[in-house]
């Protein structure tokens, strides 16, 4: 009877092994993913003070007393769709119905749709 009840705790041991197995997998899986949400932000990040940095430089120094003319040096016609075809092109969805997402390199119908109706 005491062998029959040390197999069983071996067994029990084993299939907690094997539950922290899968538990530890599923939290690589999180941490890799968060991991590549942290780098793409920390790249978008980059890209979005190096184009700040080039609006400011941009700016006359004259607008910068006048609100009015400010506003009209930082915002071309065109600016936000070059934006938002930047963005696409980066690899986000600019749709409204995923926007912002990431497009693992698949092109989306309605980002396509959206920016062919800006032209």
């Amino acid at each position: 009877m005491k062998e029959k009840n040390f197999l069983d705790t071996v067994m029990d041991f084993e299939q907690q092994l094997e539950s922290m197995q899968q538990q530890f997998r599923e939290l690589k899986a999180v941490v890799a993913h968060t991991m590549e949400e942290h780098h793409a932000l920390q790249l978008e990040n980059h890209h979005l003070r190096t184009r700040l940095d080039e609006l400011h430089k941009a700016v006359p120094e004259t607008a910068a007393v006048d609100p009015v003319k400010l506003k009209k040096a930082v915002m071309d016609i065109g600016e936000g769709y070059d934006n938002l075809a930047r963005l696409y092109h980066e690899g986000y969805h600019v749709c409204h119905v995923h926007f912002g997402s990431s497009r693992k390199g698949d092109d989306c119908l309605f980002c396509l749709s959206f920016l062919n109706k800006q032209n």
